[in-house]
Parts: structure tokens; sequence; C-alpha cells
């Protein structure tokens, strides 16, 4: 079968490769290459090195990978808005990936932090992060978190109901505080993406619709204890091209011209969503290339409505965590299922939806190949599954790898950096993984993993009964 033809069951996108060990360039990290004996080697580790010392599953997260995207993308906007007199601000988006590690090493770069719960917003505190240069976002965000918030000195808060604006302004006036606020908006723009990663249309649970917007604004700025900054919109995730964010800008300076009526707004935040390729067909935009567009969209908007330009701020998470992570599994089983016309070759994993709920919930792609050893088998038709009780416990959908894939071979899962640890769960009891940084042949552990034990230890009942 050539490369150029399908298998009958194969979504339309998905060919047979020439070879089933290549490593699509733009879905791994840069580092990512097989050594002479055809194992993989990340950050200059070898793959089953890091089986050896961490077992598996195991989130990988190259650090060097990390850093420069993060650079990159803080280097991109600051050329775009600069050509324009204005500055930009990077925030990284923890809900993507949130650890004390990389909290550092993107704050290190330049980049400021975004958080969404008071769990996040403390995590990023006792890794050092500066509380000026943290946004905190989220719809139903307690009188609890926005105390803890306005007590730290958190830069601005991300308003996204009259409900908070109120409760807000009540925390500040007890704390006798003047709280930085964006007004989180929705444009209508539907991002090119699913239905639940997109954001911006109205029928959904985020933010103001553009016609209450001004109203909101009018008493944010009537109150003492709030200090309005700016608006805010994100329009989604996982999105290519700039034509969402150009047509979202649109609508947000129209909105931003007429507030300045009362009063100067110094900000405007574009949020993020900027994708990152999954499988080998996925061309993401180039940041640099997004930057430009974005950034010339928003000027061309102010220059036709004779105001002046906003600074901008952005908060990208994926694209700068996203690339920089596999995992790492065991094979356990495979089997060939039969199919009308045509066969497939499942391939169980000793990991699964507990640790990457994306296609669960999204129906997302993802790719793999076997990182142990290189094959000349020819290529199959492969589904990778997880091992729990659930027949949509899939990991990844649609992929070919050697034929010959057999139980104790190593499979690496690319772009895992985002969304994964995060949404890692422990269904049917399984503990979630580690995570492990390599970088310049060195790996270590910046989250370490659960065990068996760490999940009984928190049943009360077994407590209970060990303490009689």
């Amino acid at each position: 079968m050539s490369a150029s033809s399908s298998h009958p069951v194969a979504p339309a996108w998905l060919t047979v490769p020439d070879d089933a060990n290549a490593l699509a360039a733009a879905v791994w990290p840069a580092s990512a290459h097989r050594d002479d004996d055809g194992q993989l080697i990340v950050g200059g580790v070898a793959a089953g090195r890091l089986r050896e010392r961490f077992g598996t599953p195991l989130y990988v997260l190259d650090e060097d990978e990390v850093r420069t995207r993060a650079r990159r993308t803080v280097t991109a906007f600051a050329a775009a808005t600069s050509a324009h007199g204005i500055r930009s601000r990077i925030y990284y988006a923890g809900k993507a990936f949130l650890s004390a590690e990389v909290v550092r090493w993107v704050t290190e770069e330049g980049l400021a932090v975004d958080v969404c719960s008071q769990g996040e917003l403390e995590l990023a505190l006792a890794a050092g992060a500066d509380p000026a240069r943290i946004g905190f976002h989220g719809n139903n965000k307690s009188v609890a978190e926005l105390e803890r918030a306005v007590d730290v000195g958190v830069g601005t808060i991300i308003v996204d109901s009259l409900i908070e604006l109120e409760r807000l302004a009540a925390v500040a006036a007890r704390r006798g505080a003047v709280q930085p606020v964006l007004l989180r908006v929705n444009s209508g723009v539907h991002a090119e993406t699913h239905d639940f990663l997109a954001t911006a249309h109205e029928d959904q649970k985020f933010g103001f619709a553009l016609d209450d917007a001004p109203a909101a604004v009018a008493r944010i700025r009537g109150l003492d204890t709030l200090g309005f900054v700016g608006l805010h919109c994100h329009i989604g995730s996982q999105i290519f091209g700039v034509a969402g964010f150009a047509e979202s800008a649109a609508r947000l300076v129209d909105l931003h011209a007429r507030l300045l009526e009362g009063g100067p707004i110094p900000l405007l935040n574009l949020g993020g969503g900027f994708g990152i390729a999954y499988t080998s067909v996925d061309d993401p935009t180039p940041i640099e290339q997004l930057a430009a567009g974005i950034v010339d969209a928003v000027a061309q908007e102010c220059a036709v409505r004779g105001i002046p330009v906003p600074d901008l701020a952005f908060e990208p998470g994926r694209a700068i965590v996203g690339t920089a992570g596999i995992t790492l599994y065991e094979v356990g089983t495979t089997k060939p299922v039969r199919l009308p016309g045509a066969q497939r070759l499942y391939v169980s994993v000793d990991g699964g939806m507990s640790d990457n709920a994306r296609p669960a919930l999204y129906g997302a792609e993802f790719s793999a190949r076997i990182a142990s050893r290189t094959s000349t088998a020819e290529p199959a038709l492969v589904r990778v599954v997880g091992k729990h009780c659930e027949s949509g416990d899939i990991v990844v959908d649609h992929e070919y790898l050697p034929g010959d894939v057999a139980p104790g071979d190593l499979l690496a899962v690319p772009a895992t950096g985002a969304y994964c640890f995060s949404l890692a769960s422990n269904y049917n009891y399984l503990p979630r993984p580690a995570v492990v940084a390599v970088r310049d042949g060195s790996a270590r552990v910046i989250v370490r993993g659960e065990t068996i034990a760490d999940l009984l230890h928190r049943d009360a009942g077994i407590a209970a009964e060990g303490n009689a």
C-alpha cells in the first residue's frame, strides 16, 4: 500500500506513511530524534532510560522546548507591538500545565502568569511569581478566592459577571484597596474549533455580551475600589490562522473606542488559543505571523476610528508547553479486530483516559510512535487504547505503527504537554503519573507521581479501620 493510499476505515487525512518510525518535526520537541539503535531521545535522554528510572505511564517535558517557545513568543509580540509604538505583555495560561518549575521557566523567560483558581494562584506564588504579574480568571470566583487575590496584590482580576463585580468591589472596600480589573466580553466570534473549546460565542458561560459591557464598565468606573484597565476576550483554543482574531479585534476595538469617551483604557487583552500540531497534517501558524497579523489588525481598526492603539496582552498556554510534552506508555496487549473489508489493530497501553482525557472530551487526535526501537515491518492501522473500563478510552484514534508492535514495546505519544496532566484523574483508581523534565541529557522529577498507597491513604474508611 503506497503512502498516497488510505486504509478503508482510516480518515481521509491519514495516509499510509513511507516510514512508520519517522518523527514528524512539527509534532515533536526539537530535541526529539532516534539514536543508532532506533531508540527515541528527548532532551538528550533515551526513552528506555526514562522507563527504567521512573516507570510508565510517564509525562516527559522538554525544558528547552518550553523556554524556547516562551522566549520566541515574547520576542514575536514585542516586535509586532513596538512597530506601532505600543507594548505587549504575554501571560502564560497556567491551566494548560502548571507546576512550580514551569512557572519558574516561563517567568524567567519574561512571561507573566494567568491563573483560574486559588490553587493555581497559590502554586504560582509559591514558585516565586510576582503577584503584580498575575492575571486571575474564572467565571465563579468565590469570596475567599477574591480576598486572597486582593490581599496578595494580584495585578489584574478578569471580571466575568455583575455579581462578581459587586463581590470584588466589596472585598476591595473591606481591604481598603483599589483592585485593577479587566472586563471579559464575548465578541461573538466563533473560532474554527470544537464547540467546547470555542469561548466567544454568545451562548456560553464566559463574560459579558458586547451590548452589556458599557453598563458594566460604567459601574466599575463609578466604584472607588475598582480600577478599569481594559477589555478581555478569548475566542477559543487550538486556532490556526489570524482571521478569527482579526474579526474579534475589530469588534473589541469598536467597543473600546466607545468606552474611551468615559476615560483612558490602557490595555486590550485578546487572550490566547494559538494552535499546535498534533498530527503530521496539522499546520499551525508560526507565532511571528500570528503576532504581526493580530497586532496589525488591531492597529488598523484603531486607525479607522482615529484612536490611539492600546497596549496589548495575550495568554498562550498550549503554544508554549504543548509540543514540549510527550507521554510514555508500555504496550500490554495487541488485538486485531476484523471490520467489514478491513482490519484494525488495537494496541492497549498502561494508561489511558486518566492521563489524557482530551480524546474522550473533544475527539482530539494524537500521534504515536514506538519509542524503544525501529522496525521494518509494514505499517498497520492501529487504535491506541487505554486500560480503563470504557469503550471511549482511546489515546490515539487513528495511527499507523509498524505491524509488529508488541507487548513490552515502549510507546510515545507527542504533543501532550498541555491539558493532559491538568485534566488527569484517578479513574478506575489509577495513580496519576509523574512529570519528568529533561534537559541536556539529564532527567528530574518536577511533579511526583502517585502510588496506590497515596490513593488508599485518602480513603477515610480505610484510615478509620487502621486507627481502630
